[in-house]
This record gives structure tokens, C-alpha cells and sequence, in this order.
């Protein structure tokens, strides 16, 4: 696995991470104690984990913080570099505060590295919360601050809410299909020192599904065979610096495949070709 420093952090990651959004059903399953498919994402969390990749992200609305907690258990908590979020119904100063210990206990650690606002709430004032985010910093409960859903306008606004500390990264959605955000966040990102956090790498697997065989036939002639998911994680890996894929770790089969995303870089040209593919 290769590893990159994560923005202005001084902490290296692994370039892929994994997340833990599973769907709308796992979540309200999840809050009766309820968890399908459990034992096959532990296990796909730990392939990972035993790969290399030290960057897991989730949230408290997922329901997946206890399974995180679990498959990280025997791993070097030092090692790893464990994402949360904080709901939008929680961002009131002592709610944020309140909402952070429940998942450190949920989670079963003693501090999260990234905390991240996971939607903003226009009815409650960024200055506030922010407060709290930077209480949370001093206090040892959280070690960088993380932004998730910001449009740019509310990514400088979150910024300067801080006085203390900068926003750490920004998660979007972005992938081969989805590139919004090179018009903008990843541009003021890239200025800025912050890390890109990409979730739906895949496009909700649309990639998958739509990739043209010829394209993998291409990549394949310079870099051996290659599948799908391999080639576009890699294409936001080689384009990119500070830009983290997270694709879903729900099969241990996939994440092993993940994997292979990492060690090799596509060329100029072959970025190019896959920038022309025309998706839907």
C-alpha cells in the first residue's frame, strides 16, 4: 500500500480509504440491533486493514461506527487514521460535544483523528459549532477538523469560523463520471493544503456497469490486466495528490481487489483517454 500526507496534517494515509455507508436499510436496521451482512464487511474492513489501508471512514447516522470499532480491534490504534461525522441535527455547541463521545464510545477509542460536520445546517451558526470542534482539539477528543457536503462558499465560511485551527479536508462525491469538483473545491483544496476525501468513487457503480471494454484494454496493454474499479481509484490517485478515493468496503473480495489500485500510476495520455469516455 502507498501512503500520502493527508493535507497539512503531517499524517500519511493510505491513498485508499474505506467507507462504511452501506445503504438506507442497514442504517434503520441497524437501530433495532440489527446488522445484515455483518460478519462479511468485518471481514471486508480487516482484508483492508491487513492490505495496508489505515484510512476508514463513517458516521454516526450509518450505524457502522461499532463495526469499525470492532475490526480495528488488535490493530495499532497509532497506525490508523479513523473518520467520523456528526450529523446536522447535532451541531449545537454542547450537542456536538455530546455527539463526539458517543462515538468514541461506540467507535471504542479514545480519540477520533478526523471529526467532519457531515452536512451543513444553515439554523445553526458555523461560528458555533466551530467552537465546539475546536474544544473538542484541545481537549484530545478529536485531532483534525473535517468538513463534508460544503459548497466552496461554505468551505472558506467554515474556515474562517475557526480561530484556532483550519478545516483538515472536504469529502464530496467525485469519480470518472462525477468531476463537479474540479471547478472549484478541489482547486481552493489543493491551494489551501486541504485533503480531498472522494466517496461514490465508483459512481454508485455505474462505472462498473458503463466502462468501455476497449478503454481496459488500452490500460491493460501498459500495465497488465486490470479491472474496472482498479483502473478509475487509480485515476484519481494518479491525477491527483491530495485527493483520497473511499470506495465502500462491504465484500472482502472487492476491498482485496481495491487494493490493486495502489503500486502503478497511469500516464498522461491514458488520462486523457479516460477523461473522453462519454458515461450516459
Amino acid at each position: 500500500m502507498e501512503y500520502r500526507a493527508f493535507g497539512k496534517t503531517g499524517v500519511k494515509v493510505s491513498v485508499i480509504g474505506m467507507g462504511t455507508y452501506y445503504d438506507p436499510a442497514w442504517i434503520i436496521l441497524s437501530r433495532l440491533g440489527i446488522r445484515p451482512g455483518y460478519d462479511r464487511r468485518l471481514r471486508a474492513l480487516r482484508v483492508g486493514l491487513e492490505g495496508g489501508i489505515n484510512f476508514i471512514d463513517t458516521a454516526e447516522i450509518y450505524g457502522s461506527e461499532p463495526l469499525v470499532g470492532e475490526a480495528i480491534r488488535g490493530f495499532d490504534r497509532e497506525e490508523l487514521f479513523i473518520a467520523t461525522k456528526v450529523w446536522p441535527t447535532h451541531l449545537r455547541y454542547e450537542a456536538v460535544i455530546k455527539a463526539t463521545k458517543r462515538s468514541l464510545a461506540r467507535l471504542g477509542v479514545k480519540y477520533i483523528d478526523l471529526y467532519q460536520i457531515h452536512f451543513p445546517n444553515r439554523r445553526v451558526p458555523i461560528t458555533e459549532t466551530m467552537r465546539a470542534m475546536e474544544y473538542l482539539v484541545d481537549n484530545g477528543l478529536i485531532r483534525f477538523i473535517g468538513l463534508s457536503n460544503f459548497s466552496l462558499n461554505q468551505v472558506i465560511e467554515a474556515q474562517g469560523a475557526l480561530k484556532k485551527y483550519e478545516v483538515a479536508s472536504i469529502q464530496m462525491p467525485y469519480s470518472l463520471m462525477d468531476r463537479r469538483i474540479e471547478a472549484d473545491i478541489i482547486p481552493y483544496a489543493k491551494k489551501n493544503g486541504m485533503a480531498v476525501i472522494a466517496y461514490y468513487p465508483l459512481g454508485h457503480g455505474r462505472l462498473i456497469r458503463e466502462f468501455p471494454r476497449d478503454a481496459l484494454e488500452v490500460i491493460a496493454r501498459n500495465h497488465g490486466p486490470k479491472t474496472v474499479a482498479q483502473v478509475v481509484l487509480n485515476w484519481i490517485i494518479s491525477k491527483h495528490e491530495n485527493v483520497f478515493p473511499i470506495p465502500r468496503a462491504s465484500n472482502p473480495d472487492h476491498v482485496r481487489e481495491n487494493l490493486g489500485a495502489a503500486g502503478w500510476r497511469l500516464s498522461e495520455e491514458e488520462i486523457r483517454i479516460l477523461e473522453s469516455i462519454r458515461f450516459g
